[in-house]
């Protein structure tokens, strides 16, 4: 008879297997998980845990290092001789973890690809590439001189934190009018207890699959805020690539009503297509940088600034640490995949005005 504690070790081989056979099985996914059993866990859960102002995740999380860094503290005089049994112990943890892990959130990772979903193609020309660039341009300088009616005046974002979580409920009902399955319903949404840390990792926000709750980092520029925290709420409607995420936050930013709004996702894209440029043509960078409003670019210099103060070998570590998690978990862009976002971009808005 199988020992008690080798069965949840076992069954973290088993759940290994299982998702390595899973990306075979997408049309299952997205109609069994994703538009079936996802959307009753997490309605659940932000209907509970949306109330608190406070996000209940970080809590858990905080209760939940400390509790480890307790254990191997009591082990430490035990682990030379006993070694065997906490091994199976820890892996028999991360077993379980792994399964709510995957069963509250995770499963997303291997649904139908979006372009799929929205007939959209991945590839387009440097063309194509640069008709859309000068588009965004445009736009971008349109809307920023609407709202400060000086080109050379940066944007400074009017709202509360707290209001842009409300107000991007906006942008996403407007989107599900032609794409219903980006519809957004139940706000939980919250500025992360751990957005120090966060900012030295290098990231903007995350969703706790535990929760559903969406964690945005408090300390951002917030000229930034309405895309980042759009982007996290992407996730939360059942969407894990990051690209995926990026191009619906972006979206659903430049479908708002608010003009900030639509400024928050128009000068991200932007500054993307002229990152792309900058690495295949810095002649012709420098060409479409000066085509841009100066306010813009302000807004730029500031994003930089913000994360130079915080630039140290801490996030180099944790970016490869999440592209290796990126990558075990069906996205084999890793890192990488936060710009592919482009692509979806571009072919979008081939038949489309911005």
């Amino acid at each position: 008879m199988l020992k008690r504690k080798y069965i949840l070790p076992l069954f973290l081989l088993v759940q290994i297997i299982f998702y390595k056979i899973l990306p075979f099985f997408p049309d299952f996914v997205e109609g069994f998980y994703s538009n079936n059993l996802y959307i009753r866990i997490s309605h659940f859960s932000r209907s509970v845990l949306g109330r608190f102002p406070f996000s209940v995740g970080d809590c858990i999380y905080a209760i939940l290092i400390l509790s480890i860094i307790s254990w191997f503290w009591k082990i430490r005089k035990t682990w030379k001789t006993d070694w065997k049994d906490h091994l199976l112990k820890i892996t028999g943890k991360i077993s379980v973890f792994y399964f709510f892990f995957h069963l509250l959130w995770a499963f997303n990772y291997y649904r139908e690809p979006l372009f799929q979903k929205m007939d959209i193609k991945r590839e387009y020309t440097d063309a194509e590439l640069l008709v859309f660039t000068k588009k965004l341009i445009a736009k971008t300088n349109e809307i920023q001189l609407k709202i400060t009616k000086n080109d050379s005046a940066k944007i400074v974002l009017p709202y509360y934190q707290k209001e842009v979580f409300t107000m991007n409920v906006n942008g996403y009902n407007n989107l599900s009018k032609e794409h219903p399955y980006f519809k957004y319903e139940i706000l939980s949404v919250k500025p992360s207890l751990f957005s120090v840390p966060l900012t030295y990792m290098g990231f903007g926000g995350y969703l706790n699959p535990f929760t559903n709750e969406a964690q945005v980092n408090d300390l951002l520029p917030m000229y930034n805020f309405p895309l980042t925290s759009a982007h996290e709420m992407a996730h939360q409607i059942g969407f894990a690539s990051e690209s995926e995420c990026n191009f619906i936050g972006v979206l659903a930013c430049v479908n708002n009503d608010n003009l900030y709004f639509q400024y928050s996702g128009y000068s991200f894209a932007l500054r993307y297509c002229l990152s792309i440029w900058k690495f295949k043509n810095e002649k012709l960078f420098d060409q479409l940088k000066k085509q841009v409003n100066v306010g813009i670019l302000k807004n730029y210099q500031e994003s930089q600034d913000f994360w130079k103060k915080y630039d140290t070998f801490i996030d180099e570590g944790f970016h490869f640490l999440y592209d290796s998690f990126l990558k075990t978990n069906n996205q084999k862009d890793g890192m990488e995949s936060y710009s592919k976002f482009i692509d979806l971009m571009v072919n979008y808005y081939k038949t489309r005005e911005l």
